[in-house]
């Protein structure tokens, strides 16, 4: 259940692709979610991920300071379990306040790499 005053965004297409042209950091096929938080306050975020054929997975927990931003790679999440690579999926965002959410994709499993980045809408 949401709390009241919390913001909710959905990204439907999720998929990390385990191969990679190199293991350089910059160069890792990923997904991203960037956080920007202009007010004066933390913002905790929960993230829920959802996939076709297993139950979701979450909350993996976030927190983004006061008038910061934060540049998160889903690839990066280990707790409560490693988001697995080569499977599609869904994520549900929850921010205890509004924030803007910026979603991005670097598929590099070949030398013409290929970035693909969209700004999430709040779903409430």
């Amino acid at each position: 259940m949401r709390e009241l005053g919390c913001t909710v965004w959905a990204i439907p297409e999720g998929y990390i692709p385990s191969g990679s042209v190199s293991d350089a950091h910059d160069l890792v096929s990923h997904e991203a979610a960037c956080f920007l938080n202009t007010g004066d306050r933390d913002v905790e975020i929960k993230i829920t991920l959802f996939f076709e054929n297993r139950d979701p997975v979450g909350p993996y927990l976030v927190t983004v300071p006061a008038r910061r931003t934060l540049h998160m790679r889903f690839n990066d999440l280990t707790d409560p379990a490693p988001v697995p690579r080569d499977t599609s999926y869904a994520s549900l965002i929850e921010a205890s306040a509004p924030i803007v959410v910026q979603h991005t994709r670097l598929d590099s499993r070949q030398p013409a790499m290929a970035l693909l980045t969209t700004i999430a809408f709040p779903a409430n």
